[in-house]
């Protein structure tokens, strides 16, 4: 079977779906504390996204990431994961993986590691309990450091994803990193992006540039650039007094579509080829207009023969140009 290559000769070889828009935690720079959220009918089954993810990975796709809103608290969930893990038996797909707040990890950990799961994100953003309930609005800091501390014994490798944000964890920079070096994490730090009508002026307020956040590290540590992907958009250095790994995802302040090799669809079956672009394709009308995946296919290829080079988001004019109107929680983090 032809794989999917897009016009700028790039294979696609990474899918991330969103399972929900649903979550548990109310982040500031995510959601609306009072969110409007899609009625069931407009989702996907858990049958749908096993047949849709599975056509992705007939076509090419080895490596899966399901997110959210919070995937976790999808109702049912371990029955998808448990479904598609079966394209990991077959050496079809190379990685099965997730992004979580870590809420409901204590509870799933073994069961998720036991399919085949190896490495995990989990989204922290401090490590003082006051803060994180400020900034998650509903969450509780106990609960993610168990359930992340639940995944470590159950031998998954977690990555911790820290959105970097002006006045809010810029004190917490070497804390966090001496944090995840006593815990054996790996740390990414992520500029925050444009998603969803949240107000200008503090997407500007938040915004904390990497490259000052890197300068910082600098000047305490020796950084060495490494050349390694893990399929996403991070870029990598090793922190030679200490070993450790730090990524750094800037959408902003360094565009990194040259070398985009993924997609993603949301829980409702739209595919977005770009998530910094508005074009998306619906794959759930075919999904559900057939019971083969033949129209289902032909609506992938047609899309993926749309995949611009890259997108534009900015922030430099001290305005958000570029700003997606949808949420992330609905494209999926």
């Amino acid at each position: 079977m032809t794989p999917l290559i897009d016009p700028f000769a790039r294979p696609i070889s990474y899918l991330r779906v969103s399972v929900t828009d649903r979550c548990d935690f109310r982040c500031t720079y995510c959601m609306a504390e009072h969110m409007q959220f899609l009625p069931k009918k407009d989702l996907l089954t858990l049958e749908e996204l096993d047949r849709l993810c599975s056509t992705f990975i007939r076509l090419g796709v080895e490596k899966l990431r399901v997110t959210g809103g919070e995937p976790l608290v999808r109702r049912d969930i371990l029955t998808f994961f448990r479904s598609i893990a079966r394209h990991l038996e077959t050496g079809a797909l190379k990685e099965l993986t997730l992004t979580t707040n870590g809420s409901q990890l204590a509870k799933v950990a073994a069961d998720l590691a036991a399919l085949g799961i190896r490495r995990i994100n989990v989204s922290l953003d401090t490590l003082e309990a006051a803060k994180f309930a400020e900034i998650t609005r509903w969450g509780r800091l106990p609960q993610v450091l168990e359930g992340i501390a639940a995944a470590k014994r159950a031998g998954l490798k977690v990555k911790i994803n820290t959105v970097a944000l002006k006045g809010f964890n810029e004190d917490e920079l070497f804390p966090l990193l001496d944090w995840c070096a006593g815990e054996g994490h790996d740390l990414t730090f992520i500029e925050v992006m444009p998603m969803g009508e949240m107000g200008e002026e503090m997407r500007l307020d938040q915004y904390w540039a990497l490259k000052d956040l890197r300068a910082r590290l600098a000047d305490r540590f020796t950084l060495t650039d490494l050349a390694e992907r893990t399929g996403g958009p991070a870029r990598y250095v090793r922190i030679e007094e200490t070993g450790q790994k730090v990524g750094f995802i800037t959408p902003l302040s360094h565009n990194f579509c040259e070398s985009c090799n993924r997609v993603r669809v949301t829980c409702t079956g739209e595919l977005f080829m770009c998530l910094g672009q508005e074009d998306n394709a619906d794959l759930r009308a075919p999904l559900r207009a057939s019971e083969g995946d033949e129209l289902l296919e032909q609506a992938i290829r047609a899309a993926i023969a749309r995949k611009p080079k890259g997108h534009d988001f900015d922030y430099s004019r001290q305005k958000v140009a570029g700003q997606m109107s949808r949420h992330m929680s609905h494209t999926g983090g």
